[in-house]
């Protein structure tokens, strides 16, 4: 008999917890029950979030995963962007959870991979995948996450990493000019400078410092929908950008990881301006790779526009026997 898992995806923005009270790793059906989000700015810390989801129901579950945005160091888990932390032993035993498992968000993507189905979400670019390959999963939300699902022939491994944080490289005089404007509001120009919320409205001040003009008081959902409607030159620079040099970035990883089991984009930024991303040039830029052309030219690469793929995730990161 089946035994119910509280899984929960808990993010710099928000907090979604489940029940799965079904999973079949053969047939690949998951069966979610209470799914509730939680602004998880509107709490002051990670167990008074987790209280607030256990409050609804009538038990406890002996078992629980819980995909968060931070890394884990030992016993002690960071959410990065809430400047939160806690300790799992101290969770575990808070909740009275037999079974307790922390991972990073983007793990419990990698985790959920293998139970993805491609039909249901976006084609960004066509590719054959090899069914041995390892998987990269990536994506731009409140920061930039990164993982893989590194395939092993007795069993699969999930790589965790902080690929958000590493530098971004510029690949034109365009984006050469972009870093250094970038660089005068950060020692460091990462990845997630550019590639997250706060990214595009970053991008967008350098994007304006570049072409000579002051920047307005922008935040990212204006900047996009400026950019959609073409009713700022800086903003469509900016979004073309944004998806352009995204490419880049997903292709460095692709290789990174050597994914030519595919590349999965998530995160709640990309799905908002899918024709965007199609029309750009995020293709071109995926494969620039010089002498490994051939090698990314053959790796798929698909926008995941489906729902609950971290909870799915932590869920599968279980023994489900």
């Amino acid at each position: 008999m089946f035994e119910p898992i509280l899984v929960a995806d808990v993010g710099g923005t928000n907090a979604r917890f489940a029940l799965v009270t079904a999973f079949d790793k053969t047939t690949k059906e998951i069966v979610f029950n209470n799914i509730q989000k939680f602004s998880s700015l509107d709490f002051d810390s990670f167990a008074d979030v987790v209280a607030a989801y256990i409050d609804t129901l009538e038990s406890v579950p002996n078992n629980a995963c819980f995909a968060v945005a931070g890394p884990r160091k030992k016993d002690t888990v960071f959410l990065t962007n809430l400047g939160w932390q806690f300790n799992v032993s101290d969770i575990k035993q808070q909740f009275g959870f037999a079974n307790f498992k922390v991972i990073n968000d983007f793990a419990a993507f990698a985790h959920a991979s293998p139970y993805i189905d491609n039909t249901a979400n976006l084609v960004i670019k066509g590719g054959h995948s090899h069914s041995d390959g390892n998987i990269a999963v990536i994506g731009p939300g409140t920061g930039f996450g990164a993982a893989a699902l590194v395939k092993g022939e007795e069993q699969n491994v999930v790589l965790s990493c902080e690929a958000g944080h590493i530098s971004l490289a510029a690949c034109n005089e365009l984006e050469r000019n972009l870093i250094t404007a970038l660089s005068e509001e950060f020692e460091h120009v990462s990845v997630e400078h550019v590639f997250s919320g706060q990214g595009i409205e970053n991008l967008y001040r350098a994007m304006a410092k570049v072409h000579g003009q002051t920047a307005k008081n922008f935040d990212a959902p204006t900047i996009t929908q400026l950019a959609l409607a073409n009713d700022d030159d800086i903003c469509v620079k900016t979004l073309n950008q944004f998806c352009d040099w995204i490419g880049a970035v997903a292709g460095d990883l692709s290789l990174t990881f050597n994914a030519t089991g595919g590349v999965y984009i998530g995160g709640g930024i990309l799905p908002r301006f899918q024709d965007k991303l199609l029309a750009s040039e995020f293709v071109k830029r995926f494969v620039a790779k010089g002498k490994m052309q051939h090698i990314v030219n053959d790796i798929p690469v698909i926008l995941i526009t489906q729902d609950n793929i971290p909870l799915l995730g932590a869920a599968a990161s279980l023994d489900t026997k």
